[in-house]
Formats: structure tokens, C-alpha cells, sequence
């Protein structure tokens, strides 16, 4: 269970990659018109919990929420691609190097968890304010063009 958890992170990992190259600059500071944060504000939180679980798993123990990137980088387009390539290759050599437990069985699966979170969000975001979706995220989940 836990390789297929991994592989699933993976293809999340890439899928929000992806859909953060796609958006236009002006997307991450753009909010929704009913009360909601931004598009960047969502992919700083994926950033922050990455960087968190990674200590976590390193602790073999959650030790709370970190996240290198500053708050007003959250609008930043290479800044957050940036960030989201490093925490992900930083997740994925991680996942080799650690011993496996039970309690970090149960971060990953939460991970995992926040991952898929924030990616039905930023669907929300993206048919919302307008913009469009990679191909990838329209062939996997089916998604309107």
C-alpha cells in the first residue's frame, strides 16, 4: 500500500507542477468572488505542508507547520513553481531514504490526504476565475475544457 500511496504522490506532486506552469502570473493573486483566499495562498499551503510532512517524517512525528516561502511570494508564479519542484524532489528522495513505521505510514496517507485537498480546491479556483487546465488534469479527472 505504502508504493501505490507513493505513486500517487507522485502524479499529484507533477499534476500541481503542471497546473502552476499553466496559470498566468495574475492567477495567484486572484481570489474567488465569494468569500476565499488565493490561488497562490492555496499552493503556499501545499508548499508549507510539504516542507511540514517532510520534517514530520524525518521526526517520525508531526513538529507543526513550516514554510520557506514568504507569504507575499504566494503570488509570485516562479516562486511557486520553484518551491513546488524543490519540495517535491525533496519529498521523493525522502520517501527512499527513511525507515518506514506505522506513524509514518499514517503521515504519508495524510499527506496524500492534503494533497488531493487542495487539488479539488484549485479546480474550484481555476472553472471559477476562468482559466484553463493542463491536458493531464482534464484527461485524469474528467474535466471540462
Amino acid at each position: 500500500m505504502r508504493e501505490k500511496t507513493i505513486e500517487h504522490l507522485h502524479a499529484v506532486f507533477r499534476a500541481h507542477h503542471e497546473l502552476a506552469e499553466l496559470l498566468p502570473e495574475e492567477a495567484f493573486g486572484q481570489k474567488l468572488p465569494v468569500p476565499s483566499n488565493t490561488i497562490g495562498a492555496q499552493f503556499y499551503c501545499i508548499v508549507g505542508a510539504r516542507e511540514s510532512y517532510a520534517r514530520a517524517l524525518k521526526e517520525n512525528g508531526w513538529v507543526g507547520f513550516i514554510c520557506s516561502l514568504p507569504p507575499e511570494n504566494a503570488s509570485r508564479k516562479k516562486e511557486i513553481v520553484l518551491a513546488l519542484a524543490k519540495t517535491g524532489e525533496d519529498l521523493e528522495r525522502l520517501f527512499v531514504e527513511i525507515e518506514w513505521t506505522t506513524e509514518r505510514d499514517d503521515l504519508l496517507l495524510d499527506l496524500l490526504e492534503h494533497e488531493a485537498l487542495h487539488q479539488g480546491q484549485l479546480i474550484r479556483y481555476v472553472y471559477g476565475l476562468r482559466h484553463t487546465f493542463p491536458k493531464s488534469w482534464i484527461e485524469r479527472w474528467a474535466l471540462d475544457e
